[in-house]
């Protein structure tokens, strides 16, 4: 069953490719691969960022509030109907502290919800809540889709400790057209080419054995975000004048 809903704090490195061919084998002496990483393989996310006219709730983020929230429509492959399972995704930050609340639906249910209010049936009483949170937010923030963002990812668990997890990302597309889930992967790179994003994600504090190894490879923290440096980006390339200068940090 998928989680529903969690708490964690998230942080953020951005790695060479030569750093990170180092990095993995190191990772290995203490933690297992996910699941549908064996063998160094990879699995597909794709993204709908959903977001005012204006880019409120992006321009909201990387002015570095108390709190934030963003929404999100996520598919780990690309959707051939309707009728295929989606997760809309509330994810809110407060204080460093990532929070994450998760609808299953079909991908009509998702759209229907999102563009014509049309509230989908749901039994399970934590899939309720997560429902009346998405509603609440969407009652009180007028959004469409605005960015479209994949990515590869590698993933890993420590063996002693399940709630300590590495990502890796990699190939981070994003567009601003077509923004569909069944239009696919495609668009521009904006981690850029033999780089991957690193995230760490924790309830508690960092193992020791892992900031050995992050200063071992000079691996340091960044605030580098998927959608706040796509937006960055899109600013600069339409001569907009926003404050795109700042620090980005994204829940």
């Amino acid at each position: 069953m998928a989680i529903k809903s969690f708490k964690r704090y998230e942080k953020k490195f951005l790695i060479t490719e030569n750093q990170y061919n180092k990095l993995i084998p190191k990772l290995l002496d203490y933690m297992n691969p996910d699941k549908y990483c064996k063998n160094n393989n990879t699995y597909s996310i794709y993204n709908i960022y959903y977001d005012t006219k204006n880019n409120d709730v992006i321009r909201h983020s990387i002015s570095k509030p108390y709190y934030k929230e963003k929404l999100r429509l996520r598919s780990y492959k690309v959707p051939t109907s309707l009728d295929e399972k989606v997760f809309l995704e509330l994810k809110k930050k407060i204080k460093g502290i990532v929070s994450k609340r998760r609808l299953s639906l079909t991908l009509g249910e998702a759209y229907d919800f999102i563009y014509n209010h049309k509230i989908p049936m749901v039994k399970d009483y934590m899939d309720k809540q997560v429902l009346n949170e998405i509603e609440y937010y969407l009652s009180k923030t007028k959004v469409y889709p605005t960015v479209f963002i994949s990515y590869e990812r590698n993933a890993f668990f420590c063996k002693d400790n399940p709630d300590f997890r590495v990502t890796f990302d990699s190939k981070v597309l994003t567009r601003r057209n077509h923004l569909r889930l069944e239009e696919g992967s495609s668009g521009e790179d904006v981690v850029g080419e033999n780089k991957y994003l690193m995230e760490i994600k924790i309830l508690g504090a960092i193992p020791l054995w892992f900031t050995r190894i992050l200063s071992e490879l000079k691996i340091y923290p960044t605030h580098f975000s998927k959608y706040g440096n796509e937006f960055m980006k899109y600013c600069l390339n339409n001569r907009e004048n926003n404050e795109v200068g700042v620090e980005v940090e994204i829940c």
